[in-house]
């Protein structure tokens, strides 16, 4: 039989051959789940996490003891699916990342998502504001352009709002430019770093190609929109069953690898996170995408988008437009419901 490590790429290797020093606790909101599932069990082969918690409301302690046969160090626990359940799962955690709620179908946006997920969102942040408030949380429910502030109003409220600790998960868009480029290029995907600003949905995200060597692709206009609505081709593949779930997996699992990197002392670790960002702050836009430096504590510094073509600030334009909207809804929609 294959070793079980064997079937995993760059990303896990590097992983795999870092120091075991400074392991970490970390907690996946949302672990029965299409995401949450895969999610798990690539944290559980990296050696850095020293303790895996799962929590789902439905199946979190099934999910565990599969997950926990696996030969790697770290311990998994699954809790049950009560606010006594949800408060030991998080208590202590470092990471704690948010897969939770419902999978796009066919014919949906992200936005469809909201009403559902927003509330999921909202009471799982009350839980985490008041049972680990100085852990790093990853938002990986969409729409997280909306998700993400609802997360950060929850965290004023409460009194417990560090900025540098919020990120929503990009880190898919990355992945995914730069394997379509590289399908394009003939080139490796590893070797194709495409930066990609904005939020995470559809003309929200901006692919810069001027930037990572291409500038002869920020005209190609159906390699920019399947950047940008490359979620849309899963579902459909899917035909109803399902949306991006393994390739979220690997993105929301790398997001926190690098975060643990960075915590562990590793120096210029930088990723996309859409954060609390000051880049559009004038223009009432308080969370950006954009490479981000990570650090013991958290956000480190936020890049500037910097130099872009004629292309690209057409993008960066209708970008600015729907991120502020989607903002706003998030924090309209705490507003309105405000955690119990």
């Amino acid at each position: 039989m294959v070793p079980a490590r064997a079937v995993f790429g760059a990303f896990q290797r590097r992983a795999f051959s870092a120091s075991a020093r400074n392991l970490s606790k970390v907690t996946v909101l949302g672990a029965a789940g299409g995401i949450g599932q895969p999610l798990s069990l690539l944290l559980k082969l990296n050696p850095r996490v020293t303790e895996l918690a799962l929590y789902d409301i439905r199946g979190g302690p099934g999910v565990a003891a599969d997950i926990s046969h696996i030969n790697t160090k770290s311990t998994v626990k699954g809790s049950d699916p009560t606010p006594t359940g949800l408060a030991s799962t998080l208590k202590g955690s470092d990471i704690v990342l948010i897969p939770a709620g419902v999978p796009r179908k066919p014919g949906m946006t992200r936005d469809d998502l909201f009403n559902t997920n927003a509330s999921i969102v909202r009471d799982l942040a009350k839980a985490c504001a008041e049972s680990c408030p100085e852990a790093n949380l990853l938002i990986i429910s969409n729409p997280v352009n909306s998700t993400v502030p609802i997360v950060a109003e929850v965290y004023k409220a409460a009194g417990v709002y560090n900025p540098k600790r919020l990120f929503g998960v990009t880190t898919l868009d990355v992945v995914r430019a730069s394997r379509f480029v590289s399908e394009l290029k003939g080139t490796d995907p590893k070797d194709e770093k495409i930066t990609v600003v904005g939020g995470h949905s559809g003309v929200t995200i901006v692919p810069l190609f001027s930037q990572s060597g291409h500038p002869d692709l920020t005209s190609n206009a159906e390699l920019v929109k399947r950047v940008q609505f490359g979620g849309d081709e899963v579902v459909k593949a899917k035909d109803g069953a399902g949306s991006a779930t393994l390739s979220m997996a690997m993105a929301g699992a790398r997001m926190a690898e690098s975060l643990l990197r960075a915590a562990q002392g590793e120096k210029g670790v930088v990723e996309p996170s859409f954060v609390d960002s000051p880049l559009y702050k004038d223009q009432g836009i308080d969370f950006f995408a954009s490479k981000v430096e990570l650090g013991p504590n958290g956000v480190e510094k936020v890049f500037p988008v910097g130099d872009i073509d004629g292309n690209e600030e057409k993008l960066l334009e209708a970008c600015l437009g729907d991120l502020k909207k989607n903002i706003e809804k998030g924090v309209a929609f705490v507003a309105a419901n405000p955690p119990k």
